[in-house]
């Protein structure tokens, strides 16, 4: 996920009757989702450098949300636990070099950037998902560990493998560890979920071996081939994250965004007709069964291929991945990072990406983008971003229901009432009574209608707002004096789901006087 490609900018040209060649639906899904990983490691995204300021920090991350708020987004991947380090302060691990400079440095008092991201990511009507590297414990040789460091602990619990220290799944006591600190993180803070990329068993790095025959000898859990047993290494992982999750919330998603080749076809029937590096063989990382086992909330390939990509075409991806959901989310991750690169041809076809959504919104088992990265989308994706907010993503979207997690809905807000005054129509509204599951409401959206316009909560192109907060007031400041309008507001659980709506109430807004 993390490579370097030259940046530059591209103009991209959206031709108007493409907003006619397809039903509203496919156009403006009122459910999707819409995320971006903003990266820490190595600064990638956010800080913009190491050692800023509170003041400074907290205003950049307040920039980046405002333009992905801009660009149609509702979900913000936030990796905090890059290298076995920490971007909040509620944790077992050291503060992240990458935040003050130093490893173990910690920020000015009082202050906790992933609750500061996600109280600012709810205001807007995006959901924060927590970004963990599970297995990764430094970046490099020279990496400088602090003193609790998990290596200065357990330097039995690593192997090195291509200069990095890496955590070894086979140890029982490494996969309770990692679960502890993630579960430090649902227990403590008001997440929506908790993603893991695609960082595994480590990519093959030439002349390098894992050095794991220990374990192996010490754990076999009756395994007698290696490869199996690293595999079930990593899915005891993921079972017991996706129990410990949700038995402490059952609204937070689990969700993994692995490599986008499961398998070849040349290794197994079931797998994708393509022929590149595959998770199961080369990672370990058995992706489709945590699909298949219910052990995931939500599966979010890389398919950072285009549609001639030879080896991995993306189309071919997509419907892989399509036809292998099993019931689970299939959100599609998008490698905005390489447009314009020297990657690939079609990658400088200023409507590669373009395409690639209107192909997966084609396709009613995939509900949703994530792009790779944050910085992408105003650098060399510019264009795309662009893109997102003046067409796929103009109107607002809620994020895809989950009923396996929960599907009772709130009820309406009670009480609804609009008032014009001189700044505009204030609402004004009291929380519902609780569901027959006990919530009342985590969050709002607010319709408006203009006069003789079908009141319906179906078309997105009516939402003026969208909160993951349990505010019970809005000023709509976008209308015009002299006109008549219908509000309705509705309420939201912690998964998304939406109630019936309070209201419709009228209001006329005034005449401004000269």
């Amino acid at each position: 996920m993390l490579k370097n490609f030259l940046y530059a900018l591209l103009s991209l040209t959206v031709l108007p009757y493409i907003l006619n060649a397809q039903p509203l639906s496919k156009i403006a899904p009122k459910r999707e989702f819409r995320g971006v990983w903003v990266a820490t490691v190595t600064n990638i995204d956010w800080p913009s450098k190491p050692g800023l300021t509170v003041d400074q920090q907290k205003q950049e991350l307040i920039g980046i949300l405002e333009r992905h708020k801009s660009q149609g987004m509702n979900a913000i991947i936030l990796q905090v636990r890059p290298a076995a380090d920490a971007f909040y302060a509620k944790s077992r691990e050291p503060w992240s070099q990458w935040l003050m400079g130093k490893q173990g440095l910690a920020p000015a008092a009082g202050y906790d950037p992933l609750a500061f991201a996600i109280k600012e990511a709810h205001f807007r009507g995006m959901e924060l998902h927590a970004w963990f590297n599970p297995y990764r414990a430094s970046m490099s040789s020279t990496a400088v560990l602090s003193e609790n460091h998990a290596y200065r602990q357990h330097p039995d619990w690593f192997f090195t493998y291509g200069g990095k220290k890496q955590f070894d799944p086979g140890i029982p006591e490494v996969r309770e560890y990692i679960v502890q600190v993630i579960l430090d993180v649902v227990k403590g803070y008001d997440i929506d979920g908790i993603h893991f990329d695609d960082y595994f068993y480590p990519y093959k790095v030439e002349g390098q071996t894992i050095n794991d025959g220990n374990t192996f000898y010490k754990y076999p859990n009756n395994f007698s081939d290696i490869k199996d047993w690293r595999r079930n290494n990593v899915d005891l992982l993921i079972k017991q994250l996706d129990d410990s999750i949700h038995h402490y919330k059952k609204w937070v998603k689990f969700g993994i965004s692995p490599f986008g080749i499961w398998k070849n076809k040349n290794e197994d029937p079931e797998g994708s007709a393509t022929s590149g590096l595959s998770n199961y063989a080369e990672l370990f990382a058995d992706s489709r069964k945590w699909v298949k086992e219910g052990w995931v909330d939500y599966i979010n390939p890389q398919i950072y291929f285009t549609f001639t990509r030879r080896v991995a075409p993306y189309g071919v991806l997509v419907d892989w991945w399509s036809n292998n959901t099993y019931g689970r989310h299939v959100y599609i991750g998008q490698g905005a990072y390489l447009v314009n690169s020297r990657a690939e041809a079609a990658w400088r076809n200023m409507s590669e990406i373009p395409n690639q959504i209107r192909y997966l919104r084609d396709n009613n088992r995939i509900q949703g983008s994530v792009f790779f990265s944050s910085k992408s989308l105003s650098t060399v994706a510019k264009a795309v971003g662009d893109s997102l907010k003046n067409d796929f993503y103009k109107y607002p979207a809620l994020p895809p229901q989950m009923p396996w997690l929960d599907e009772v809905p709130p009820n309406e807000p009670q009480a609804l009432t609009a008032d014009a005054m001189k700044d505009g129509v204030h609402l004004k509204w009291q929380l519902p009574l609780k569901a027959k599951d006990g919530e009342t409401a985590s969050g709002f959206v607010v319709y408006r209608f203009n006069e003789g316009e079908k009141i319906s909560v179906l078309d997105p192109k009516n939402i003026v707002k969208i909160s993951f907060e349990d505010y019970l007031s809005f000023i709509d400041t976008s209308v015009e004096s002299g006109k008549r309008y219908s509000y309705l507001v509705t309420a939201l659980d912690r998964l998304k789901n939406e109630s019936e709506p309070s209201g419709p109430v009228g209001v006329e807004v005034p005449l401004a006087k000269e």
